[in-house]
């Protein structure tokens, strides 16, 4: 198998930023300013237990993807575990709420921002480097 793999280091770069800027920024907002944060996106008003789990989620994800634009190639996972999550949400949750009729337009703004993740990291992921890696 050849060594000789396609990698888009500015795209990594970019989705790395990308994901400091939205999921870190995101995160902190629902952290620090959650009445603000849900206002903003017209977010109905969640159990605080949860809605902070996943602020805290997203703030981890910002801070490790700092990381991420230096080693590019070390921190895939964080691109990985974004594209499988964020697509499993989008057929496990949203499918079924625009089947039923029930899709609420608060969503729309996540469902933008998860489609753009999803893309950028179909785009950036060097899956025949990932591949290669795994099957070594």
């Amino acid at each position: 198998m050849s060594n000789n793999y396609i990698i888009r280091w500015n795209w990594l770069r970019f989705m790395y930023v990308f994901t400091f800027i939205v999921a870190g920024g995101g995160g902190l907002a629902m952290l620090v300013l959650p009445e603000l944060f849900k206002s903003i996106f017209h977010w109905p008003v969640n159990e605080p237990v949860i809605f902070g789990t996943y602020g805290c989620m997203l703030v981890t994800y910002g801070t490790m993807a700092i990381l991420g634009v230096k080693y590019p190639l070390k921190f895939l996972p964080i691109l990985l575990f974004h594209l499988c999550y964020k697509s499993v949400w989008f057929i496990a949750v949203i499918i079924p709420l625009l089947v039923t009729g029930k899709f609420p337009s608060y969503a729309i703004s996540l469902c933008i921002i998860f489609l753009l993740t999803i893309t950028g990291d179909l785009i950036a992921i060097p899956f025949p480097y990932v591949f290669s890696k795994i099957l070594e």
